[in-house]
């Protein structure tokens, strides 16, 4: 068990740093203000995939709370509230998806994208508006623009880089059953 948890603990800094370099020097700027195309969205879902809600909110967490600090504006919690709701959402609706087992078929493919579908839909077009609206009293129409363009395009990015992620990791991993699978 303490070597899970250290698995856990490094999956979680090295996810959150990550997330951090993706969202902040590979973001791609959105014509909605204060919205970026983030391409760290698919690195997330694939973490929480791996190794589980508790890590997948942590990351999220950590991760956003670091991008947003290193723009100098604060950080915009409402927003880093739902990345981690989704980096959680990830990690408890996906369990039944096993990378670690060197499977990702397309039942899993179709699963995966539904459950980065589900999460992106409640992070960003019900968490972040409506905390940026109770937080912040932000105008409705404007958190929810956002909220709507920022989902798309996650939905986007997370439909290509995390499926790509999943797709790799489980071909690196010895099948079930195959004579490379270590006891």
């Amino acid at each position: 068990m303490k070597n899970n948890s250290v698995r856990i603990i490094v999956a979680i800094g090295i996810g959150a740093a990550l997330f951090f370099v993706l969202g902040r020097f590979v973001a791609i700027p959105s014509p909605v203000p204060n919205t970026n195309i983030s391409t760290q969205y698919g690195l997330l879902a694939f973490m929480a995939v791996m190794f589980g809600p508790l890590a997948g909110a942590l990351i999220g967490l950590i991760g956003h709370a670091l991008i947003d600090f290193s723009y100098g504006w604060g950080i915009w919690w409402s927003w880093v509230i739902a990345s981690a709701c989704f980096g959680l959402l990830m990690g408890f609706l996906s369990r039944k998806i096993q990378l670690a087992d060197g499977e990702f078929s397309t039942k899993d493919i179709i699963r995966f994208n539904l459950f980065q579908i589900i999460g992106h839909i409640i992070a960003w077009g019900v968490i972040a508006p409506v905390l940026d609206i109770v937080m912040y009293a932000e105008p409705a129409n404007k958190v929810f623009t956002q909220g709507l363009v920022g989902g798309i395009a996650n939905i986007v990015t997370t439909a290509i880089i995390g499926t790509l992620l999943c797709l790799t990791y489980a071909l690196t991993k010895p099948k079930k059953g195959s004579l490379k699978e270590e006891d």
